[in-house]
Formats: C-alpha cells, structure tokens, sequence
C-alpha cells in the first residue's frame, strides 16, 4: 500500500458528534516504515481530531523487533518500544490522552508450554501489558494476504498452539483473535475448550469482500450471523466494533477521488454492527479504530462519527459501555467514566 495522504483524508470533514462522550480506542498500530510512520505524534494528530480521546491500547503488529537473539523472544521489542512510548504519554507534555495505556504483544503460541518464558518476560518489561495477539488468518486464495505470522489453516486447533494457549490463563492474560470469516467456528472451539481465558474478536472475525469474496456480500453476512451467533454464546468472548473500513473488507473507498464519509461508513457497515452488539450484548462490545489501517478508507473524526450515529437509538449507559467502560475494563486499565 501507498502511504496515507493527509490531504486526501482531508477533503473529507465534518462536525463532531457528541464531542464530550469519554471514548477508549482498544486497537490501534505504531510503525515506522519507509512509506508509511505512525508514532505518538501521527496518533495524537487523530485522536485530538475531535473526539474525547482518552486512552487507547496498542495491538501489536509485528514492529520493533529485537534483531538479535533466539527468535522467540525477539518480539519483545515491540513491548520495550510501546511502553516507551506509553511512557512518553504518560508524562503529560503530549496531552492528556493515555496512548498505549494497555499493551497487547506477541507470542508464538506454538511453542506450547514454553511460549511461558516469553510471556513472563512481556510481563517483566512492562506492567501495561496485557496479552497477546497470535493472528490466525488464512485463507487459499492468493488474493487473499495471509496474516504476518504465517499460520496454517487451522492454527488455533493445533495442539501445541492450545498448549501454549494455557499459559495465557496461568498469567490471567487475555487474548486478541485476528481470523477470517470462514475461520470463526474454529474460534467457537477454542473458546469453549478455555472457558477462563478472556478472548477478544477483532475486526467482527474479518468477513473478507476481495478475491473470490468479492460480490458476496449478503451471503457472507447470512453466515456470519450464525457463526458469531455461536461464538457470541460463550461469555469469555467480547467483540470489537471495527476494523471494516480496511481495503481488505472490499469497499474500495481507498481508490476513490476522495474517502469515505460517515454516512457512506454506516450505510456499508451498520448491520454488522447492530447484530454484533445484539449478539454480545453492550457490556459485551467495544468500538475501535484500528489505525492507521482502516485510514486508507476514511479519517479518524469521520470513522468515531460514523460510530456515534450507528449508536444514536442506544441509551447512554449502553454507548458508555461499548465507546469506554468495556475497553477499559478487558484491558483492566484502571480507569472509569
């Protein structure tokens, strides 16, 4: 992908909705790449768009990796430079938003009972950590990137994947799913066979709508139903509300003249979120902007206000729960509204 142009985020602008609504962005990116860098500076530039920003939680992505010593720990340098960055935020000279104010990392889950070492070693670098996300995503198609880990089909099924999976539980860690859609019965599963460990689905458990998805929309979306419909039955689950407007979701607003609106957001995307929370419940649910991926498609203002007007109908309470009091509490970030 090209870099983001913030001159083309930019012909896009509107007014604030409900600007005083206390909001927890539980998955967001940092990177710094050739073409495209996100750090605190980029991440503050969305958040203090508007919106009452008041902390967020980083999800990892596979950035700042140590480049020496046993390749199991090297992931560890994403959570040395998070933290840092968490650290710098929490100082106070950037603001009063907490970036970074929980961490989810990684760990190869494969390695079974010793991935333990790892974690521990998470847990030692920073006290804002608080699980991993192993992303699971594959599928056969060549149009369809697989997810950065290389996992195999039916990764979260493997034995020395749920043997690793255990040591979450031990440590009272929480785990982030990435998956696609034909995948999330797999996720049922694992969720089943651990019933204490808190698990999270991302991006609504990434309904595809490219390659030979491309077209299928409503067929999809039937099935899905039924497949969240059974994992939303296991209460160690929550969903996260996002991650849809990427180009992997096949809306092609990151090819157009300019990005998508708010309106146009809500129209392509609203039934998922409405089934989700009906599914899961509000205390259940939680919105995310997962940036800066989903800002090929539209700017961080526009996309918070996309989920405000998805959520006008729900009562207050409700939308303190999925726009805060949710995030704040899986991620055990010590702070209410």
């Amino acid at each position: 992908m090209p870099a983001i142009s913030e001159a083309w985020l930019a012909l896009v602008r509107e007014d604030i909705i409900d600007a005083d609504l206390p909001i927890c962005d539980p998955h967001h990116h940092l990177w710094d790449n050739p073409q495209d860098t996100y750090l605190l500076a980029q991440l503050i530039a969305d958040t203090d768009s508007g919106h009452n920003v008041v902390s967020t939680v980083f999800v990892e992505c596979a950035s700042m990796y140590r480049n020496s010593g046993c390749q199991p720990m090297r992931p560890l340098g994403e959570t040395e430079f998070v933290n840092g960055i968490a650290a710098m935020s929490a100082s106070g000279g950037y603001g009063d938003m907490h970036a970074c104010k929980g961490i989810v990392g990684f760990a190869d889950l494969t390695l079974g009972t010793e991935v333990g070492i790892v974690l521990d070693e998470h847990m030692r670098l920073s006290d804002r950590f608080r699980g991993i996300r192993h992303a699971a995503g594959w599928d056969e198609s060549e149009k369809i990137r697989n997810s950065h880990t290389r996992p195999t089909q039916n990764l979260l099924l493997q034995d020395d994947f749920q043997r690793g999976f255990e040591q979450l539980e031990r440590r009272s860690l929480s785990f982030d799913a990435w998956l696609f859609h034909p995948q999330i019965p797999q996720l049922t599963e694992l969720a089943r066979n651990f019933p204490n460990i808190t698990i999270i689905l991302n991006h609504f458990g990434g309904p595809l709508g490219i390659g030979p998805y491309q077209g299928h929309g409503d067929k999809i979306y039937a099935q899905w139903c039924v497949d969240v419909g059974e994992l939303a039955k296991c209460p160690n689950v929550y969903a996260k509300l996002g991650g849809i407007v990427m180009p992997l979701s096949g809306h092609g607003w990151h090819k157009r003249d300019k990005p998508a609106s708010s309106d146009e957001i809500v129209a392509a995307t609203s039934r998922y979120h409405l089934k989700a929370i009906d599914l899961f419940g509000p205390e259940r649910c939680m919105f995310e902007s997962n940036f800066p991926v989903d800002k090929y498609s539209c700017s961080f203002h526009v996309l918070w206000n996309a989920f405000k007007k998805i959520t006008s109908d729900f009562s207050s309470a409700d939308r303190q729960l999925m726009f805060h009091d949710t995030a704040a509490q899986v991620y055990r970030l010590g702070e209410m509204h």
